[in-house]
């Protein structure tokens, strides 16, 4: 059977990263890792990290996807949220 497939975000806030897996279409609550910090940004090592703990492992030759939005719309002279999106598939042997 092929695990299935989701999107994992990434973004900060006032209270810093966070990363989560968006459950579209289920009742769950949403698994999300906080790294605790607004600066640096997570790297790429502390982000696999987190979506191991959380039962999910980037799908092989997926990579994370960054865009930026203005916190505030329409006024591109707020400060900018940086949001990072990649495809990632539930482990092998857990609990999903």
């Amino acid at each position: 059977m092929m695990a299935q497939e989701f999107t994992a975000q990434m973004s900060t806030s006032a209270h810093g990263w966070r990363l989560y897996v968006v459950l579209l279409n289920t009742f769950e609550v949403w698994p999300e890792h906080d790294f605790g910090r607004a600066a640096p940004v997570p790297t790429f090592t502390e982000r696999a990290a987190a979506l191991t703990a959380l039962g999910y492992e980037l799908v092989p030759g997926a990579e994370w996807e960054w865009c930026e939005t203005p916190d505030i719309p329409d006024d591109l002279s707020s400060p900018v949220c940086l949001i990072a999106t990649a495809r990632v598939r539930s482990r092998t042997g857990v609990g999903r």
